[in-house]
Parts: structure tokens; C-alpha cells; sequence
């Protein structure tokens, strides 16, 4: 059942099986923080570890310095990606950990609207398999260049790089004993000891 664009104030109003829209979602008035995975309802963890936090905050220093002066600007979450879809709508939602824009164009008073350069997410024990699989099909589907999936739990970062032909390729995974480089950010060069 949509919510027929009226104000949703609780999350119990919502029907957890629904299909909704971005525009449904804005009108979403309750302190739950959700993401729409083509238009379906993904709970996301109420508050991130300590590792969590210290791992988002750590490498979003490091890329945010990096990036001074440059036409890309970096976005921790709570932050809204509205990611294209096939079929014209804007039924997806995400709040990237982190996430990397370099076209100001694409950004508004709501967040991005579009894919992001780079998204980084950091798995929580409330990312589920499903969910995680899901996003890194949407990032691919929608043109995100790089995706890095980071793993707290066993220190590990997997970059997935988009090719030629649109489709992610994953590279070797780094740990805490590398360094992290990537095309995307020229001279971007991070001690993931320092992450992690």
C-alpha cells in the first residue's frame, strides 16, 4: 500500500512489502533512517559500531584532504543518492557511508541525483548479503566508476572498478598492510594501517 503522498509519521504506517517512490519517501516524516532499493523498503542499522564510525571517519579525512581544491567533493551519510533506473524513476535511495561526486551538477538541496563517482560502503552486522548484492548491482547499473567495500571485522577493503563495457571488476583485495590507490583520484594514496 503507497502512502498516497500524505505524511507518513511512523514507519508502522508503511507496508514493508510495498513498492515505493522517491517522492513517496519524501514525505516520510519519522527518525528511522531507510533506503529504497527499487522501490522496496531496506531497514538500515539504527547506529553504526565504534569500528564502524572510526573507519568512516578515518578514510573520509584522508579523501576529503586529497580532494580540497578539486571539482569533487566528498559526503558521509546520512546523505541521499537517488540512483537512476531503467525505467525513468527514481525509486532508489541510498545513503552511502561515503560517496565521492565530481559533476556539481548532479547536486541539489536533497543530495545527488545520480550515480557518484565513487561510493564506499563499510559492512555493519546489520548489512544483510541480499542488500549488499543488491547495491553493488544498482552501483553498477547506474554508472557508479569505483565501489570499495570495506570489511571492519577482518580488516579488507575489495575495490570494484567499472570497465570498458559498464560492468564492475573486482581487483585484488587490500588489508591493513597496504596501501590504496585508485585512477579515479590521481595521487590519492591512503595507509589503510591508518583506517583500520
Amino acid at each position: 500500500m503507497k502512502s498516497g503522498l500524505m505524511a507518513i509519521k511512523h514507519i508502522s504506517q508503511l507496508d514493508m512489502d510495498g513498492i515505493y517512490t522517491y517522492a513517496d519517501y519524501m514525505t516520510w516524516q519519522f527518525k528511522e533512517r531507510l533506503e529504497l532499493l527499487r522501490g522496496k523498503i531496506a531497514l538500515m542499522s539504527p547506529a553504526p559500531n565504534l569500528q564502524h564510525q572510526r573507519i568512516v571517519t578515518r578514510l573520509s579525512a584522508l579523501v576529503t584532504t586529497h580532494l580540497m581544491g578539486t571539482s569533487c567533493q566528498p559526503f558521509v551519510a546520512p546523505f541521499d543518492v537517488r540512483l537512476p533506473s531503467p525505467d525513468g524513476k527514481h525509486d532508489t535511495v541510498v545513503q552511502p557511508d561515503i560517496c565521492v561526486v565530481c559533476d556539481e551538477s548532479k547536486l541539489d538541496a536533497q543530495g545527488c541525483h545520480g550515480a557518484p563517482d565513487l561510493v564506499v560502503e563499510v559492512l555493519s552486522p546489520g548489512n544483510s548479503l541480499k542488500e549488499m548484492r543488491e547495491k553493488y548491482s544498482l552501483y553498477e547499473e547506474a554508472g557508479v566508476k569505483e565501489y570499495w567495500l570495506i570489511s571492519p571485522e577482518n580488516p579488507s577493503l575489495i575495490r570494484y572498478v567499472r570497465n570498458s563495457e559498464g560492468k564492475f571488476i573486482g581487483l585484488q583485495p587490500l588489508t591493513n598492510q597496504d596501501q590504496l590507490s585508485t585512477e579515479l583520484f590521481p595521487g590519492l594514496l591512503v595507509d589503510l594501517s591508518k583506517v583500520f
